[in-house]
């Protein structure tokens, strides 16, 4: 065989396998919380990291079968810093960290837990590509509306402990700058609270296999929309 069309063959082959896993990005999928330190507790008592545990791995596995590397952090029961969470694998293009949300206690105890639900997006000025961050968070932020989610404005209200600055209104982003997992990650990164365990219909369907399923879809496919 010629070796000029060795040549282009060869070519070819590379084309062909770069062209199949070459886009492939490297996502940290990060559960947020441990078992020691588990985050809010939800309405009927379970607490969030037990949830962030199902969606990430959901959001893993929906990643991976699009042909994504994954790293995930915050699975196992081992603590882990914060610091450490989005820089436990140096290559990495992007860090997702997914939680569910509370509300204010005032507002527990006053009885408003079933005023709250929805997601809501946080990226944080401080981190070094904090453009693209946003790029990814409005991208996810889509795919979440397109799947009939509704973003969660109550993050922007004017109160202590609140009041953070709402960038996208109708995707429900808002900027968190001091997010240790955001402002310390040397890549694009945003974080996900996917819903309010606080309210105890919200709860039962984050709890849904069909609705993790359904979350995961949308934030895993957000998240290959926004590759660098």
């Amino acid at each position: 065989m010629p070796r000029t069309f060795l040549s282009r063959f060869a070519c070819s082959v590379v084309s062909f396998l770069c062209a199949a896993s070459c886009h492939a990005a490297w996502v940290i999928v990060d559960a947020g919380h441990t078992p020691a330190h588990p985050g809010a507790t939800g309405a009927s008592g379970r607490v969030e990291h037990l949830y962030n545990l199902d969606l990430s791995k959901a959001v893993t596995d929906d990643l991976q079968k699009a042909g994504e590397r994954v790293t995930r952090t915050g699975a196992d029961d081992r603590e882990i810093a914060l610091a450490e969470r989005p820089n436990a694998e140096p290559k990495a293009d992007f860090f997702i960290s997914i939680h569910h949300d509370s509300i204010q206690q005032a507002w527990i105890d006053a009885g408003r837990r079933r005023e709250f639900k929805g997601y809501a997006i946080f990226v944080s000025e401080l981190n070094p590509h904090y453009g693209q961050s946003l790029a990814c968070a409005k991208a996810i932020g889509e795919r979440l509306l397109a799947a009939g989610e509704t973003p969660s404005l109550y993050h922007a209200t004017p109160i202590k402990g609140e009041n953070r600055p709402l960038i996208d209104k109708r995707l429900g982003i808002h900027r968190f700058d001091d997010l240790v997992v955001l402002k310390t990650a040397r890549m694009p990164a945003v974080l996900v609270e996917a819903g309010v365990i606080a309210n105890p219909d919200e709860e039962r369907r984050l709890a849904d296999p069909a609705t993790i399923a359904k979350l995961a879809n949308a934030i895993s496919q957000g998240v290959v929309d926004c590759h660098p």
